[in-house]
């Protein structure tokens, strides 16, 4: 159960860095608010899901959900560059998040 609120806390991080691109510095109301609540909702599942896991692993597990949906939203919807390195790359994080999950607790 825990590992699914980690997961959860990681699709609200990845729901917040997506909303950073629609807020315009701020300026646009209901696209702010999204990503405000969308980052204190992603806080809140890492800090219950740290009270089982171990800090490290839930901190890279979530930090690593919240780097490869970005950059998969960026390619798919903002039409960034989707090279055969940077695929690589993004795959590395995935295997490195799962050998977390393994071996974690």
């Amino acid at each position: 159960m825990v590992w699914a609120v980690l997961l959860l806390a990681g699709l609200f991080e990845i729901g917040w860095a997506v909303g950073l691109t629609y807020r315009e510095g701020f300026t646009r109301l209901w696209p702010s608010v999204a990503t405000v609540v969308s980052l204190a909702i992603s806080m809140g599942l890492l800090g219950l899901s740290i009270r089982t896991l171990p800090l490290g692993t839930a901190y890279a597990v979530w930090t690593g959900i919240g780097a490869v949906g970005p950059a998969i939203v960026g390619i798919v919807l903002f039409r960034e560059p989707a090279t055969v390195a940077r695929i690589a790359c993004l795959t590395i994080i995935v295997f490195g998040i799962a050998g977390l999950k393994l071996l974690g607790r």
